[in-house]
């Protein structure tokens, strides 16, 4: 069967590989060590051949249709045969090189079911002075989630507007791209409105201050009997401890925020209910179910139930000697950056050009140590341990300097053919890919290219609506991506030598190993952009 051309990928020839076995079950896997990817690319374990099979026998026609699969997306099959391990396949790899990087660079939004618009509402931006460590993590969280979410196509919202100027200038240090405060003339009719709401509705009572108590704040309005509300609602996964609750004027003006951000979504898509995701530290999450409830009781309809929450586990320093802020943290991953380039490479990290890199690093570094721990995990920081800040294989300094490599080698490329050493590189179409037979590139290319768009979309994946307030998103699956990437990558181009002697017999191998590290740099360069971290040209 003739393949369908197009850009090949994983679910595609998994879905094609099992329905040649006959079952709609996930039978195969994908393949991904070095070692068994010197004998096959895809699996059918012997475990699930025998629940699937009597007698775990494979009927004598599966083999012939496995060898033909095709279809558009679906990878060629060079050859299938019974293995102790399995059902083994292996791929026709020149052809997967020659799909993959003859299609056109980065990968498109792909067609979701999830909502096609987003509100994301990270009430860190609210807590009094200044912001903290357990404020940083659910806003770095955030702008990375929003920046998945619109690759995929997603309008995203991003609540609440910047007020304070200390936070405005933290956030840029940080390369957090978040909206300023528009000054909406709305908020006040809004507040207006939900005071008469408030007015109402029957979960709301007159605060009145018993003898011998504290007096009240002079901002309290009245109050709210939450449990009461849940218990009639039926809602699922509050916390149990929640029970009354002092409505004040700022706690409108956040649901008022709210409002303003759903309305804007909805009349963008023409009235289509959007989906409203609250990010929200550990330390915060009892407060934000609070005003989620209110919410609900206030402007009761299909958005307000569709809230839902992503908390983020706690962040601990190790030998604290006071709190530390996110400002004092971003100076202090400087300065071990600043002194760990210094010592590497001396006074030319002192050169003002290197400011810019210095503080990409000191931003990937951070971003990388906040971002590539699941969301629901406690971060654990040790802020004198400097090895964040260097080539260590599990920081994002390391990925980094492997960009910046792939940027030097292009550039080194340039400036040979326009000395006439090396040819111009030619199409795509021209080339011959089955030179590519070093196992990194085929572990690059398997790996990483063929897999790197579901990759992105399983990142920006939001679970649909259902029992429960919290949700989980994989948001640290581009960190991972990119540190193992680098790894590989920085493994490969240690061993090989891309740009060997200028001998016309030598370019037809160098021209395939340039168009396959140029992939390798846009997909490097598309998922840093999902970080906000521009790509470097050096280190």
């Amino acid at each position: 069967m003739e393949t369908g051309e197009g850009r090949p990928g994983v679910a595609a020839t998994l879905r094609a590989l099992n329905g040649a076995l006959g079952r709609p079950a996930g039978l195969w896997v994908k393949e991904s060590g070095a070692r068994n990817l010197r004998h096959r690319d895809f699996l059918a374990p012997r475990a699930a051949l025998s629940a699937a099979f009597t007698g775990g026998q494979v009927p004598a026609d599966v083999v012939p249709g496995v060898t033909s699969v095709g279809g558009p997306g679906v990878l060629a099959v060079r050859g299938c045969q019974e293995t102790p391990a399995g059902l083994a396949v292996q791929v026709r790899r020149p052809e997967a090189f020659r799909r993959l990087l003859g299609s056109p660079s980065g990968p498109a939004p792909a067609a979701g079911a999830q909502a096609e618009r987003v509100v994301l509402h990270c009430p860190a931006l609210r807590s009094p002075g200044a912001l903290r460590l357990r404020h940083l993590r659910p806003l770095l969280l955030a702008d990375h989630l929003a920046q998945l979410l619109r690759a995929q196509g997603v309008s995203v919202c991003l609540v609440p507007a910047l007020t304070e100027e200390g936070s405005r200038e933290v956030l840029r240090q940080l390369r957090i791209d978040w909206p300023s405060t528009s000054g909406s003339s709305a908020l006040p009719d809004a507040i207006s409105a939900l005071k008469q709401a408030l007015g109402r509705s029957p979960c709301a009572a007159a605060c009145e201050q018993a003898p011998g108590t504290a007096a009240l704040p002079e901002d309290v309005i009245c109050k709210v009997h939450l449990k009461s509300f849940v218990e009639q609602q039926g809602l699922m996964g509050y916390d149990p401890n929640l029970d009354v609750l002092l409505v004040t004027e700022g706690k409108l003006r956040s649901l008022a925020e709210l409002q303003q951000a759903v309305l804007q979504c909805t009349t963008e898509g023409q009235g289509k209910c959007c989906s409203i995701v609250h990010v929200v530290s550990c330390e915060e999450e009892f407060q934000q179910q609070q005003l989620d409830l209110l919410w609900r009781i206030l402007d009761p309809g299909a958005h307000t139930a569709l809230q839902k929450h992503l908390v983020c586990g706690p962040v601990k320093v190790t030998n604290p000697s006071s709190p530390i802020g996110a400002d004092q943290y971003f100076q202090l991953r400087k300065h071990q950056m600043y002194e760990a380039s210094v010592m590497k490479y001396g006074e030319l990290a002192q050169d003002e050009a290197w400011t810019e890199v210095i503080d990409t690093l000191t931003v990937a570094a951070i971003r990388f140590e906040m971002l590539s721990t699941a969301h629901r995990s406690q971060i654990t920081l040790d802020l004198e341990d400097s090895s964040i800040s260097t080539k260590g294989t599990k920081s994002g300094a390391f990925v980094m300097y492997n960009c910046a490599r792939l940027a030097t080698l292009f550039d080194t490329y340039q400036r040979a053919v326009e000395r006439g050493t090396y040819p111009p590189l030619p199409p795509a179409s021209e080339l011959n890919f089955s030179c590519l037979r070093e196992e990194g590139e085929w572990l690059l290319l398997f790996n990483y290219l063929l897999p790197f768009p579901e990759v992105l979309q399983q990142a920006a994946e939001l679970p649909p609506p259902g029992k429960g307030i919290r949700i989980t998103a994989n948001t640290e699956t581009v960190c991972k991506f990119l540190i193992q990437l680098s790894m590989d990558f920085s493994s490969y181009y240690n061993r090989v030598h891309i740009l060997g002697e200028p001998f016309p017999h030598l370019f037809g191998q160098m021209f395939a190993r340039l168009r396959l590290l140029g992939a390798v740099r846009d997909m490097f360069h598309s998922a840093l952009a999902t970080l906000h971290l521009p790509p470097l040209s050096q280190i």
